[in-house]
This record gives structure tokens, C-alpha cells and sequence, in this order.
């Protein structure tokens, strides 16, 4: 597992495929984002990753060896800190129709089919980082908030 872009304070897109190529792909699509990546080739990898650091948002294949995608979004989604990331599937099209309805009931925030277009999926992590960004901002205003309440007295 690699990172590039690495920056202390911004969270990274957590890119998880066992296959080298569709790693690269997602790194080729995303690099204009100028957000770090951060790769993970299975699930176990994966859940390590979310560990280390903040992540914004996972893409996630659906059929790995070993601890598939689906198994890796119910952990991701049982640990208190990785609750709300969202995450993306990612799967053949040619894959079972059910993988959708399984991947949503897991906890997905999306399901996308290869090959996908880069543009829409470009947009569609655009949009997930925003609303990483806000949250963040929001959780910055609250704390600045409590703090200056205390200091004036509103809040023991």
C-alpha cells in the first residue's frame, strides 16, 4: 500500500482493487482531484488504511480474494471512527444484478459498473469530497463556538 500527495490534514481516497491495473486507472482519473490517494489491494489493506488516517472516501471493488468488498464495508462501517465514510462499489458489469442491491444494503453510497466513465466517476468523488469538506468545517465551527461560549461564561 502506497500514498502519494500525502498532506497532514486532508484525508485521503481510499482506492482498494486486487488488480494493478484498476488501481493505476483510478490514480489516472482521480490525480486531477489533487487529493491524496491511497492504495489498498484487499480488503485487509483496506481496513488497515482506515486506520492510519483520515480517509474521505473509499472506492471499492466488490470482488477481491480473500475479504471481498462487501465484507470490507461492513467492517469499515462497524468501527465507530469509519461510520460515515462513505464508499463507492466498484464491479464488472457483467457481475450478478444483486451485487447492487447487496453493496447499498452494506452501507454503499453508490454502485458503479466498469468501465466506467472517468468523468462521472470524477464527479461523483468531487462531490463526496465537498461534502467531506463541509462536514469538517462545520465540526471546526461547533468546536470554535463551544470554545468561545466557555470563554465567556454560557457553557461550564
Amino acid at each position: 500500500m502506497s500514498s502519494t500527495a500525502t498532506h497532514p490534514e486532508r484525508a485521503g481516497i481510499l482506492l482498494v482493487d486486487d488488480m494493478e491495473d484498476n488501481l493505476t486507472a483510478l490514480e489516472a482519473v482521480l490525480a486531477s482531484l489533487n487529493e491524496p490517494l491511497v492504495r489498498a489491494r484487499s480488503g485487509e489493506e483496506a481496513m488497515k488504511a482506515v486506520l492510519r488516517r483520515p480517509i474521505a472516501l473509499v472506492l471499492l471493488d466488490v470482488r477481491m480474494p480473500g475479504m471481498d468488498g462487501f465484507e470490507t464495508a461492513s467492517q469499515i462501517k462497524r468501527l465507530d471512527q469509519t461510520r460515515d465514510v462513505p464508499i463507492i462499489f466498484l464491479t464488472g458489469a457483467d457481475d450478478d444484478s444483486g451485487y447492487a442491491f447487496r453493496g447499498y444494503a452494506t452501507g454503499a453510497a453508490d454502485y458503479v459498473t466498469k468501465p466506467f466513465d472517468p468523468w462521472v466517476l470524477r464527479a461523483k468523488v468531487s462531490v463526496f469530497l465537498d461534502l467531506y469538506r463541509k462536514g469538517r468545517e462545520v465540526e471546526r465551527l461547533r468546536t470554535e463556538v463551544q470554545e468561545l461560549r466557555r470563554r465567556v461564561g454560557d457553557v461550564p
